[in-house]
């Protein structure tokens, strides 16, 4: 059958499929189906099942969940639950006329079923059960009395029913424990300790039923309703003495007086000593002995009183154990008299005991504590010579007796008094030199050593510490003595050596005492004193390495800040003043680990509920700006400059954003920016200059909005941050080729406070990409008589085979674009009021550059029309003014004539002659430089002229 049928079943059908499966893993479906149904089943809906046939159903599932699936199968809830499915399904068998068999199997039923609910905690469920067995005794005590024939008859049945109720009240009682209702508990108790003069049998029961309410209701600290049961229980036990020994009786006065005790109330305590006594009385026991010092103690005893008890206490031949814990316990309470008078007596008795040590190290604790310390070196001394002489201590008390001497010492140490503090040590020193027992003797020596280094006697602690390193090299505390010694001797190098070793011992495989843990002992603590020291000692560079070793292992946010502030405030002034290159740039990369910590760290106190906004503000502050002073510092290195940049836009990021930090984080990402540019135009390859240029833009699009959000905070016309943002994007958008560069141009046209600079800007971006372009024209640009003398037309061909080679070169990437720029920037300055000869020419220069770039006039930007009209534009400004440059009226005039001589070899005389009149025109206006160009300049017009004349034929070879 398979598993889910119990789901299709009736209640009879899963009941007899049930008990005929020995295991399956649907039992527990099928047992909760049985429970839940059967408080909906009454005899009406089983009217076609006979009632033999209903009773046989319910006996086979008692008994099958009683006897045959008891175990690992079904859980002792699953277990109530049968039985109380087959006890409800048996009292529906049977009405008034019911057999006194049947009765009295309902009765044991409903007492099981019921007993069964409160061993699995549902007192509630258990009641309803008991009070069904109630009824079905009564029914069953009338049936009784109604045949019972003769008096010994009657006598002999209530005698078996009374067992019967006895039960169900005591069960009662249980649940009534497990719902909290004393009351009801204690009357069910009550009306069974009655029943007891007849069932004297049950005694036993009744009294460890009362006992075990009593530890109930004690560990509830109940100690009203405990001291109710377990006064029950003793009165109830004492009714059959031939069963229940003296030992239990004990057993439970003892608690009912330790409830009294914990009742903390004066008025209980005389009822605990009484209890005790009694307990004393049924059976002497240590544990009574002791409850009854405790109870006396608590009671303000006088001492003489004490003094008498613990003289009882020796005349009963106790152990030595037993009365050490006496002792300790009087001096616990600050009962010093009696207390040292039972130690001297403890002493006395058991000195030829193999355990005496164990009373001498407690009378010495003793003495210790209570600051009797010459009586404690007595002991102490009593005890080495001892154990030279032969009466040793066992193995285990040896541990015990350095501990009690380096206690004392710490102690001394913590109140600064060194020098007994190694008296106390040279104690245990003493006994080792006679035991050589497995000691710590390294850890004696290291702790030696702090006292003289304390006391300065630097040459004994170097000798303790010289011990301690040969027997315990690896321990962190001896590497933290060496290091200390190093310091005060000046040694920086053993210092230093000192703290990688300690490095080495905080980050490798090391002992589990010297493992990482973040308390006052931690390895990495002791960073903090190792830096702590040297920078007492002024040694700033062994104390930099700590705090570096510090900040690097240390858990603890705080500490690392700490650590690092430190570190940079001892970092910063060398850094300074380092001028090597390679130097400074391991330190600067040193210190840039140390910000990326405290960056990682910053942020973690950010998000840490545990730390205030306003301390993680602080520091964010303080490493902000120490970021930006280092990046300042590195203006021979960009790449670092960057890193430092961005480091303190970083911390920026955890600051309020008010207009400082805003102006901060705007220049950190302009300066980024532009150092990914620079490094982009450098790049090897193109993956690099990929990355380079993408990481620029993304620096300028936060840089863009966080100028959006500053230009709202107040007036900053003066600021040339748009116009670098502007410059920048369109660099990186241009050097990637990207489609919408135009777009991005159009809207940058329209920009209303752009100066002629940017426009000069944007063309030379363009212009600067045309690497051979550009060496081409230095080469054509004359600026020296030589220079021109090479264009004489005295040999065209040359001339020609010039013109033609740059005429092949490949222009620029955005030439068009340029153009614009160029146009725009010259409109703008001629706009202005005064205009600026100087910029103006270089902006010509650019223009005229970028039309004719190799001599040869381009056609595809803009006809030859409008290139004669930047020329003509040219020579009247020159002609309007005295500041325009004479280089560049030189650079005009040759450009002009190289134009001229190229019209000329492509047979265009009449604009060859044009152009050549315009060279001319340009020399008009040149000053000192005339004298030198002017005859050769009429020689080679000439020349030329007379060469035009022989061509005549050819002018309108031009259309």
């Amino acid at each position: 059958m398979d598993e889910t049928d119990f789901r299709f079943m009736d209640f009879k059908e899963i009941v007899e499929n049930l008990i005929v499966r020995d295991n399956s893993p649907s039992i527990p479906e099928a047992i909760e189906r049985l429970f839940n149904d059967i408080a909906n089943i009454n005899r009406d809906s089983m009217a076609e099942i006979q009632d033999a046939q209903v009773e046989e159903m319910a006996v086979n599932l008692w008994n099958w969940a009683v006897t045959k699936r008891v175990g690992s199968i079904i859980s002792e809830e699953q277990k109530a639950k049968l039985r109380h499915v087959a006890c409800k399904l048996v009292c529906m068998c049977e009405g008034s006329t019911a057999s006194e068999d049947a009765i009295r199997r309902q009765i044991l039923m409903n007492m099981k079923t019921g007993k069964g609910w409160v061993d699995v905690g549902n007192a509630m469920m258990a009641d309803g059960f008991f009070q069904a067995a109630m009824v079905g005794l009564e029914q069953l005590y009338c049936k009784l009395m109604q045949r019972a024939s003769t008096e010994a008859d009657i006598t002999l049945q209530k005698s078996a029913m009374e067992r019967d109720l006895f039960k169900v009240v005591s069960y009662q009682a249980e649940a009534a424990i497990a719902l909290g209702d004393f009351q009801r508990a204690s009357s069910c108790s009550l009306r069974c300790k009655d029943m007891l003069i007849r069932l004297p049998k049950m005694t036993g029961y009744l009294h460890i039923l009362c006992y075990n309410f009593g530890i109930e209701a004690y560990k509830q600290n109940k100690y009203d309703e405990s001291s109710f049961w377990l006064s029950q229980s003793y009165d109830i036990g004492k009714m059959d003495k031939n069963t229940i020994g003296p030992e239990m009786l004990a057993k439970v006065l003892r608690l009912l007086a330790t409830a009294y005790l914990d009742w903390n109330d004066r008025e209980y305590c005389d009822k605990a000593l009484h209890a005790v006594n009694l307990a004393n009385k049924e059976h002497l026991n240590p544990a009574g002995i002791f409850l009854k010092m405790k109870i006396l103690l608590k009671s303000e005893t006088a001492n003489e009183e004490l003094h008498e008890a613990v003289m009882e206490i020796l005349h009963l031949d106790m152990s030595l154990d037993f009365c050490l814990n006496v002792a300790k316990l009087l001096m616990d309470h600050e009962r010093e008299f009696v207390g040292f008078d039972l130690m001297k007596i403890i002493c006395e008795r058991f000195k030829s005991s193999e355990d005496i040590g164990k009373a001498l190290l407690l009378h010495i604790d003793m003495l210790l504590q209570r600051k009797e310390e010459l009586l404690a070196k007595e002991k102490i001394e009593e005890i080495i010579i001892g154990h030279r002489r032969g009466r040793k201590l066992k193995p285990e008390l040896v541990s015990c007796f350095h501990n009690i001497l380096w206690q004392k010492a710490a102690r001394s140490f913590e109140v600064q008094n060194y020098a007994e503090a190694l008296n106390w040590y040279h104690y245990s020193l003493r006994f080792y030199a006679i035991d050589k027992t497995d000691l710590d003797l390294a850890k004696l020596q290291r702790n030696m050593a702090s006292c003289y280094l304390h006391l300065k006697q630097l040459d004994k602690a170097k000798a303790s510490v010289r011990e301690a390193e040969r027997r315990d090299p690896a321990n962190i505390f001896t590497q933290f003595y060496i290091f200390k010694i190093a310091v005060l001797e000046q040694n920086s190098t053993r210092a230093l050596r000192a703290i990688n070793t300690l490095e080495k011992l905080i980050t490798g495989v090391v002992p589990k005492e010297n493992a990482l843990r973040m308390d006052k002992d931690s390895p990495v603590t002791l960073l903090s004193l190792v830096a702590q020291f040297a920078l007492e000692n002024g040694q700033q560079i062994v104390a930099g390495k700590a705090l570096e070793y510090l900040a690097q292992y240390s858990e603890d946010p705080q500490q690392v800040l700490s650590a690092l502030k430190c570190l940079f405030c001892l970092a910063l002034p060398k850094v300074s003043q380092m001028s090597e290159f390679e130097s400074r740039k391991k330190e600067m990369d040193r210190l840039l680990a140390c910000l990326n910590k405290a960056v990682l760290k910053i942020a973690h106190s950010f998000h840490d509920e545990n730390s205030t906004e306003d301390s993680t503000v602080n520091e964010a502050q303080w490493f902000r700006k120490i970021a930006w002073n280092l990046a300042v510092q590195c203006d021979k290195d960009p790449v670092t400059m960057r890193e430092f940049f961005i480091l303190s836009y970083k911390l920026s990021q955890f600051c309020p954003s008010d207009q400082v930090i805003l102006i901060a984080q705007k220049t950190c990402l302009l300066m980024a920016a532009a150092v990914d540019l620079e490094q982009g135009r450098k790049a090897s390859t193109t993956s690099e200059q990929t990355q380079l240029l993408n990481r620029a833009l993304e620096e300028i699009n936060e840089c863009k909005h966080i100028w959006n959000i500053l230009k709202e905070t107040g007036n900053f016309s003066g600021d040339p941050c748009e116009t670098l943002l502007l410059l920048y994007e369109f660099e990186v958008k241009a050097k990637m080729n990207d489609p919408l560069l135009d777009s991005f141009l159009e809207s940058l046209w329209e920009l209303p406070h752009l100066e002629s600079k940017t426009f000069e800007t944007i063309a030379y971006k363009i212009l600067e990409t045309w690497s051979l372009w550009c060496l081409l024209c230095r080469h054509v640009m004359v600026t020296t008589s030589p220079c021109i003398m090479d264009l004489q037309l005295q040999r065209p061909g040359k001339c020609i085979w010039k013109l033609q080679v740059l005429a092949v070169e490949k222009p620029a990437h955005y030439p068009s674009i340029a153009l614009k720029a160029l146009n725009r920037a010259l409109l703008l300055y001629k706009k202005k009021q005064s205009i600026d000869a100087v910029k103006y020419s270089k902006c010509v220069r650019n223009l005229i550059n970028l039309l004719v770039p190799d001599g040869v006039p381009s056609t595809e930007l803009c006809p030859p029309e409008e290139i004669w009209g930047y020329f003509e534009d040219a020579l009247s400004f020159i002609s309007h003014t005295e500041d325009y440059p004479e280089s560049e009226t030189l650079w005009l005039m040759v450009k002009s004539w190289n134009i001229g001589i190229y019209m000329y070899s492509g047979k265009k005389y009449v604009s060859a002659e044009k152009w050549c009149d315009l060279s001319l025109h340009f020399l008009d206006h040149l000053g000192s430089l005339k004298r030198n160009y002017e005859t050769q300049m009429n020689t080679l017009y000439g020349d030329l002229v007379e060469a035009l004349s022989k061509s005549k034929g050819s002018v309108f070879n031009e259309e």
